[in-house]
């Protein structure tokens, strides 16, 4: 059951970090302003933290797709267990600083222009990157249960 909540949760990771990326990395507007995602180090932080979380959820997946079909890990190594922790837990902790960094730029454009689309695709990306923080920390704690457990996993 454990195993199934874990996979649920890497899926979900893969996804909301997926829209999260693709939205933010979409963000740019056309016309006299011309503004971009890439003019902002916020936004530029919270698409990196999202390509960096996305690439290691699908990983993980894969990892515990292949362990539920064939009973083996792709990688058989004796610190997986602290990497995989220390791994969700890094992830937790960045996506929810480039998430809140990220918000304080929209809300800083917002209390100054006003909203525009520009605006409203960054708060749609952001809002996918708190969930995938969500899903993140909920693997951290699935993952520092495998961590203590993990001899009789």
């Amino acid at each position: 059951m454990v195993r199934l909540a874990e996979l649920c949760f890497r899926i979900g990771e893969l996804v909301l970090c997926l829209i999260s990326f693709s939205v933010m990395a979409a963000d740019k507007t056309q016309g006299w302003s011309g503004d971009s995602f890439d003019r902002y180090k916020e936004y530029r932080y919270c698409l990196s933290v999202n390509v960096i979380g996305f690439a290691y959820s699908a990983f993980q997946a894969y990892d515990l797709g292949y362990y539920m079909g064939t009973g083996k890990h792709v990688i058989r190594h004796h610190l997986r267990w602290h990497f995989n922790f220390f791994t969700d837990q890094a992830l937790s902790y960045l996506l929810i600083s480039a998430s809140s960094s990220a918000a304080t730029r929209v809300d800083d454009w917002q209390s100054n222009w006003g909203k525009d689309e520009f605006t409203v695709m960054a708060t749609a990306s952001i809002a996918m990157s708190f969930l995938a923080f969500v899903a993140f920390a909920a693997s951290s704690v699935i993952s520092g249960y495998n961590f203590c457990n993990r001899e009789s996993i």
